[in-house]
């Protein structure tokens, strides 16, 4: 009996150090081990919300009905049948210990967690060798779980009120960048980051619908290479609402803007853990929050985007032009990167007009600056200067490059066919263009910069048009 009473005075003086369980698991089977022959100690608790068992001491393990493996099927059905038994061993159930008895190797001990008279977990404690087992011992891990008992469930009440506050912090987060943020880029980082420390088990993905709406786009992480969740995705479009797969390990949470149109959707995702209810309507608030946000972004972008890109073309208009011409001229400054100009004329584009209606020009505008979009770097700038005039700015290039890419250009526009068949009754017609090019100077000004390329240009107009002409002093 000193050996029960030293054992539980031991783990006494443990519970007392240890705040709401944090690690005690671990310390509780060392002090068992140097009382009794046990190997191991493994707690038990049950999710009502997901049906499984889960590794107190390692949270993701999960042990429920479809699991295989025969030790857990074990622990699984015991806990399911413990009825008013005080312990089992060996898939035996016992309602009390008359007598001492041998424990063999390898044998197994389950004892109930109970709260408010039900079981809620169950205890295992597992022995490498054989070991006599009286019933003051039983009494002794009676009283021992009792303790745990206790501890568990004030660290389940404070987790539970932990994740409260953080899912407050975080719908206020949200919130916060709803009021201050307009980009997306910056915003769907920011939600993604705080979903995924909230919903510490499950990896978070965040995907956009492209804009032609025939395919999800992974704009959150970087990479997401599992295929169950790229063969989920179609099933938001028959979903009325978010929708678990894969046995609840992946929830996929639709971003539903205005008209219930659905933007993308946020999905978590586990190889083990299943999500619980809590999680899930966490997730679902959260989403929708996110959505909101994401909206507000889209119709900001949209704005933006007529603010400074030109109506008919797409392209920047001539306040964006100005805007960027500042920028990086500041930058080749800066930084002593080379920048060249390149000012582009449709030939005889008032004879398009004339000929065919201003509908057809419309569409050979539309069309040349599609094959200057299409013939560019992404990191070269266009500009509808005015009128029939673009202006081009090459970050990072020489003159002698400029040169090549507006002989390209020069070649793209010649060769292109312009359908006007839907505005007028000619079917297709063919344009030249005539470039002016120069390269960026310290000694000079942006402005500068491109009147020298617009005078090339006046240069190529005068000398036979459909040309390249570099600007010389």
């Amino acid at each position: 009996m000193n050996n029960e009473l030293n054992l539980l005075s031991n783990i006494s003086d443990i519970f007392s150090k240890i705040k709401y369980g944090e690690n005690f698991t671990e310390e509780v089977s060392a002090i068992l081990k140097a009382h009794i022959d046990s190997s191991e100690l493994n707690i038990y608790i049950y999710d009502k919300s997901t049906n499984s068992l889960r590794n107190f001491s390692k949270s993701w393990v999960v042990i429920d009905e479809k699991n295989e493996d025969r030790h857990s099927k074990e622990v699984y059905n015991a806990f399911k049948n413990f009825g008013d038994n005080k312990f089992i061993l060996n898939e035996q159930g016992y309602k009390s210990l008359d007598s001492e008895m041998k424990l063999q190797k390898n044998n197994t001990l389950l004892f109930p967690l109970i709260k408010n008279a039900k079981h809620y977990g169950i205890m295992e404690l597992n022995f490498e060798n054989s070991s006599n087992l009286t019933s003051e011992f039983i009494t002794a891990i009676q009283v021992l779980c009792t303790e745990i008992s206790l501890i568990i469930q004030n660290k389940i009440l404070y987790e539970k009120m932990e994740k409260n506050v953080d899912f407050h912090d975080a719908m206020k987060n949200i919130a916060k960048i709803i009021e201050t943020q307009y980009e997306l880029n910056y915003i769907i980082p920011l939600i993604g980051e705080m979903i995924d420390k909230f919903i510490i088990e499950h990896l978070i993905y965040i995907f956009l619908k492209s804009e032609d709406g025939t395919k999800y786009n992974l704009v959150w992480p970087l990479a997401c290479r599992d295929k169950k969740i790229l063969n989920a995705l179609p099933r938001l479009e028959e979903e009325q609402g978010y929708f678990l797969t894969d046995q609840d390990r992946i929830g996929i949470f639709p971003l539903t803007g205005e008209d219930n149109k659905i933007l993308g959707c946020i999905v978590a995702h586990s190889n083990i853990d299943k999500l619980n209810i809590k999680e899930i309507e966490y997730l679902d608030q959260l989403t929708k929050q996110a959505a909101a946000t994401i909206t507000r972004a889209n119709i900001y972008a949209e704005v933006l985007k007529h603010a400074t890109l030109d109506a008919l073309t797409g392209i920047n208009n001539r306040h964006q032009f100005e805007v960027r011409l500042k920028q990086e001229v500041a930058a080749s400054m800066r930084q002593n990167i080379p920048l060249c100009a390149i000012m582009l004329d449709i030939d005889f584009f008032k004879s398009v007009n004339d000929t065919y209606g201003h509908a057809a020009g419309d569409t050979v505008l539309k069309e040349v600056s599609a094959i200057i979009k299409n013939s560019l770097r992404e990191s070269d700038i266009p500009s509808r200067y005015g009128g029939e005039e673009f202006a081009i700015m090459l970050p990072f290039t020489r003159l002698e490059e400029a040169y090549g890419v507006a002989q390209r250009l020069r070649a793209a526009v010649e060769q292109h066919e312009i359908d006007i068949s839907e505005v007028s009754d000619f079917d297709k017609l063919n344009v030249t263009v005539s470039i002016g090019v120069s390269e960026f100077d310290r000694k000079i000004t942006g402005e500068e910069l491109f009147r020298r390329a617009d005078k090339a240009l006046y240069s190529a107009k005068t000398h036979g048009r459909n040309k390249v002409v570099i600007y010389s002093k």
